[in-house]
């Protein structure tokens, strides 16, 4: 499949520079921190001890410095959120970006995870090398008993690696929990990992020079050839070299964002701390629930979503969901779809359907996506696609009346075109027929089989020639591929599908 060059750079540039910004700090750190423990007359004498392992050691460190500071900040959802809905992020793409904030949450991680390999590796080596080249001139210098804190950090990486797999997060989302909130503990232990370090760096390089002819020392025996007694004396040492262990720096790189995250998590801990009032619980064929809601002073716009934790379930799940139904000047209430398929599902369903406790207390945390008054202005919606692919027909029963309704309305409007809607049913077997007489604008248009999406896309980009069609994707990843890759696609109507995915980042 031949990509589009336009359709890939209006989909995948944005994201693409951001990694390509990311990788090129980290390389630029790296290799300025190795070139200055390498070449620089400071650490004369303990790169000459130490040799590679000290620069990979040091340079690895300034890397997690950055990454550690980074991680923090795509977690801060409201301010985020904050910056989403403010006009200065009017463009579409830069809305995808911070979509994309957990991917990069995510990325950090990982490139913390390697970073700590190379830097506990380039200090095992570190070790053995101060074994072997111990300095009779320059004691101060020799390693004293390796920190606790190295040790403490490793460990507490380790849990919080190994428990964010998909599999535990899946089985066991306390575990999770738990020890993904190691990282305040993290956070302390880092910022403190250097006090009394065990790597030195001299402190009078003018009085000491690194290579300079000590008191009981000739240029004879430290050259290996005569040189005049006037330029003897001046590349004498004036005094011995002292050393010092360096300063913990990581509490400049860690503490801005750490506070910053520490004010966003209080901040949505009183924002989530009232308590919602369950209207009404319908529920719909194939385990899916209809929960309509109702909370003070909440707003909230179609495309948002709600994080939802009940204590009766467990005290630290939060389930994204998006609202079906949003509050309007005339209703309050607001909604959700959420199907039975876990075993949060299964108990939070047990305990609102069969008799709804009293004190049981369900408390939404909303991560507003607020859009500026004014920045879709001159954009209008011209035409609409909705495909949607059921495996049961019962499925389509979600939303039967609603797009009913919404049929109904735009032929009153005289304006049956702009509302395209297609139904797949993809299980073939037991075939059957909604035959109730309200539901025949969606007999009308229900198909057998899986779409033939690459037809599909073809026939909307023959209908909107040179034009930006937007996809908005809500379903399994096989589908998200497919149509990911197909709105990269290049196409002879010079048509560019712009994709977008649902994201609870």
């Amino acid at each position: 499949m031949v990509v589009s060059l336009r359709s890939w750079v209006a989909n995948e540039g944005g994201k693409h520079l951001v990694l390509m910004l990311w990788l090129g700090a980290n390389t630029w750190l790296f290799l300025k921190t190795f070139l200055l423990y390498s070449t620089g007359q400071q650490y004369h004498y303990l790169y000459k001890m130490l040799g590679l392992s000290l620069c990979i050691s040091r340079a690895s460190a300034s890397v997690l410095n950055l990454n550690c500071s980074l991680v923090l900040l795509p977690m801060c959802r409201s301010l985020l959120t904050f910056f989403r809905g403010t006009h200065t992020v009017s463009s579409r793409k830069t809305r995808r970006l911070l979509d994309k904030s957990k991917t990069f949450h995510v990325a950090c991680g990982v490139a913390i995870c390697i970073f700590s390999v190379v830097h506990v590796s380039a200090h095992l080596v570190n070790v053995v090398n101060f074994s072997v080249s111990y300095s009779d001139e320059f004691p101060a210098l020799n390693l004293a008993l390796p920190g606790i804190t190295g040790v403490l950090l490793v460990l507490i990486l380790f849990l919080m690696f190994t428990s964010s797999s998909y599999c535990v997060r899946v089985s066991n989302y306390e575990i999770f929990w738990y020890t993904h909130n190691l990282f305040i503990v993290f956070y302390i232990i880092l910022m403190v990992h250097m006090v009394g370090g065990a790597l030195k760096y001299q402190t009078n390089i003018e009085a000491h020079p690194p290579g300079c002819l000590r008191a009981n020392q000739s240029s004879a025996e430290q050259q290996g050839k005569e040189l005049d007694q006037g330029e003897d004396e001046e590349r004498r040492c004036r005094e011995e070299a002292h050393f010092q262990p360096h300063y913990p720096q990581t509490w400049l790189w860690v503490s801005g964002p750490l506070c910053l995250y520490c004010a966003e998590r209080f901040y949505r801990y009183i924002r989530s701390s009232h308590p919602i009032t369950i209207v009404t619980v319908i529920r719909h064929p194939c385990d899916v629930i209809e929960l309509r809601m109702l909370k003070k002073n909440f707003k909230a716009r179609p495309g948002q979503y709600i994080l939802l934790n009940c204590p009766g379930v467990s005290s630290f799940e939060n389930h994204p969901f998006t609202l079906t139904t949003c509050p309007t000047e005339n209703k309050e209430t607001f909604g959700i779809h959420l199907r039975v398929v876990g075993d949060w599902t299964e108990r939070f369903t047990r305990l609102l359907l069969p008799q709804p406790r009293m004190d049981l207390e369900i408390l939404p945390m909303v991560q507003q996506r607020r859009y500026p008054n004014d920045g879709w202005t001159g954009f209008r919606l011209q035409r609409l696609y909705f495909v949607w692919v059921c495996r049961e027909l019962q499925s389509f029963y979600w939303f039967a009346e609603l797009l009913c309704a919404l049929h109904h309305k735009l032929w009153q409007e005289n304006r049956p075109d702009y509302f395209n809607l297609k139904l797949y049913l993809s299980r073939t077997d037991n075939l059957q027929s909604m035959s109730e007489e309200k539901y025949r604008p969606l007999t009308s248009r229900l198909l057998v089989g899986r779409p033939r999406w690459k037809l599909l896309f073809d026939e909307i980009g023959k209908t909107n020639k040179h034009k930006r069609v937007g996809v908005f994707c809500c379903g399994p990843k096989g589908i998200s591929r497919t149509l990911h890759r197909l709105c990269n696609s290049a196409r002879t109507s010079g048509t560019t599908f712009e994709f977008n995915k649902e994201s609870f980042s």
